[in-house]
């Protein structure tokens, strides 16, 4: 299971459902990148407030969260206007730029129903063990937000207008992937010296 990049960035997928992200005609997408709460596959769960401090500090420097293609840095595809947490998780809102080719490519593959999932990029600064021996990540230092093909957390995935019945057969295979991914982070976990480091 390699969640890092060579950057040493860990990874935290997201799958949203139709009524949590959209994307708009635009190019506009707005929704959850990150929950609350929610354990993904790995077995970490994100703290409630773990990006405020990250998000204050690149307010005062004056720096944006990147919106990537694939956590590719070499691949911006857009950009966030706006980057905030609520009760729920981490709330994101930005446009795809569509004099960039990639972005074009992006905005027909969500349409359809090829990509449907929302991925950030961080560094864990703290961790607690939880009593079920879960690491619950409670700050983050956020760099990125990308636009990704398998999510590992279930409940998050972009939207398109005018989603099709159809798509499910690419559901389908993404969650046997996801499936596969879960027993491999569990036999990961119990390897000894494992770091803990996992997709996210």
């Amino acid at each position: 299971m390699d969640g890092m990049m060579e950057s040493g960035l860990e990874r935290k997928f997201c799958r949203l459902d139709d009524s949590m992200v959209a994307l708009g005609e635009d190019c506009r997408i707005e929704g959850y990148a990150s929950l609350f709460g929610a354990e993904d596959q790995a077995g970490d769960i994100v703290a409630n407030g773990a990006y405020a401090a990250s998000l204050k500090r690149m307010a005062a420097e004056g720096r944006r969260v990147k919106m990537l293609w694939q956590h590719d840095p070499a691949q911006p595809i857009g950009i966030w206007e706006e980057v905030c947490e609520d009760a729920r998780g981490l709330w994101v809102r930005g446009r795809l730029l569509d004099s960039v080719a990639r972005a074009r490519e992006a905005v027909a593959l969500i349409g359809a129903g090829a990509i449907d999932g929302l991925s950030i990029g961080y560094r864990t600064l703290r961790a607690e063990k939880t009593a079920q021996g879960r690491r619950l990540l409670t700050e983050l230092d956020l760099w990125e937000v990308s636009l990704v093909t398998f999510p590992m957390l279930r409940e998050a995935r972009v939207a398109s207008k005018g989603d099709d019945p159809g798509d499910r057969v690419l559901r389908d295979v993404a969650a046997a992937l996801d499936a596969a991914r879960h027993e491999m982070a569990d036999s990961f976990r119990g390897r000894p010296g494992s770091n803990e480091r996992g997709e996210r």
